[in-house]
């Protein structure tokens, strides 16, 4: 594993380590500073522009569903897609995406029943991951996404194997992040969870309430963070706004019962990391109770090549560790992505 100091050290041509390192006000220098020598370059001293990424936010009907979506970055560049956790949405991804935009086609969108999606009567709409999956493969035809790297996170995880294990010629690269594919990765948290698969009773589904709670929701950005002033609260008090829309709590139960779904499926998950080999990143919140740095080290036995980082941090690693990780996502994407997409779109630089 690469040492971050190292990382920080290394030569940092355009800026985006420094930047990060100064917080906000590094990265609007950077950018500034990025656009005022180009437009002085292409138009003289005269003028300055601004080269900052603009995110779009848009609502796709896929199947009869809404689903939102944000995206940005050039038409044409490689497609670099986010999927998010529980109980979040692509606001996980707010700060990540302008910071990758500048040469990919960042698309990050919301599942049903998450975020700024359509959240269908359960009556009518299973929510499941296999849904789910239809509905962004859905959505990554009508936008023409038809290769793309994956960034997988939490839920991101299931919903990205069932994708790849679609379509395994379209995936360009892996970023996991606190997602699994190994068993060993389910530890205690995963034990009242468990129970519920073994009988799917009421009171056994009853019991999981409190992972729609409150002090719950908190304690997923905050758990296993150094230094909790790097995290903004408006994240626990956006997600549980969400969460407790009527009705919203039955669909995470709904999901909770059919993550037992997933773990069948990591054997073929398994074999498609041996047999494609699929360029991957992980940067890992190495005290993340939920998904442990247990379930990290595994995949080195099926993906060798995989780069590992063990981060100080938690579940939600991006809200407290984008200055490591997005230099990181950066020379991941430049050294081992984008030379297998030459002729695809620019490079990622």
């Amino acid at each position: 594993m690469r040492d971050v100091r190292t990382i920080i050290g290394e030569p940092d041509p355009h800026g985006w380590r420094r930047a990060f390192l100064l917080g906000g006000a590094g990265i609007a220098a950077a950018v500034a500073a990025s656009g005022t020598a180009r437009a002085q370059a292409a138009y003289g001293t005269r003028s300055a522009r601004s080269d900052v990424p603009v995110t779009h936010h848009h609502t796709a009907s896929v199947e009869g569903i809404g689903v939102f979506y944000r995206e940005a970055g050039p038409t044409d560049a490689p497609v670099l897609l986010l999927l998010h956790g529980f109980p979040t949405s692509s606001h996980m991804f707010r700060n990540v995406i302008p910071a990758l935009a500048d040469s990919y086609r960042v698309i990050a969108p919301d599942y049903p029943g998450f975020g700024q999606s359509d959240m269908p009567d359960r009556a009518t709409f299973p929510y499941t991951f296999d849904r789910y999956a239809d509905l962004v493969d859905g959505l990554l035809d009508q936008l023409g996404a038809r290769r793309y790297a994956m960034y997988v996170m939490d839920y991101g995880a299931p919903v990205g194997w069932r994708l790849a294990l679609r379509h395994p010629d379209r995936i360009t690269g892996l970023i996991v992040q606190n997602g699994n594919a190994y068993e060993e990765g389910l530890g205690a948290f995963w034990d009242p969870i468990k129970a519920y698969w073994a009988d799917g009773s009421a009171e056994r589904r009853r019991a999981l309430n409190v992972l729609v709670a409150p002090a719950t929701t908190k304690f997923q950005y905050t758990d296993g963070v150094r230094d909790v002033t790097r995290i903004a609260p408006d994240n626990w008090v956006h997600d549980q706004a969400l969460l407790d829309r009527p009705g919203n709590a039955d669909i995470q139960l709904d999901l909770f019962y059919d993550y037992r779904t997933n773990l069948p499926l990591y054997p073929a998950v398994q074999t498609y990391f041996r047999q494609h080999r699929p360029p991957t990143l992980i940067t890992w919140g190495a005290n993340d109770q939920i998904f442990p740095a247990s379930g990290a080290h595994p995949f080195k036995r099926d993906l060798p090549d995989a780069d590992l980082h063990l981060l100080d941090t938690g579940h939600f690693a991006l809200e407290d560790k984008l200055d490591v990780m997005v230099p990181l996502m950066r020379d991941f994407l430049a050294q081992r992505v984008a030379p297998r997409l030459r002729g695809s779109g620019p490079a990622i630089r």
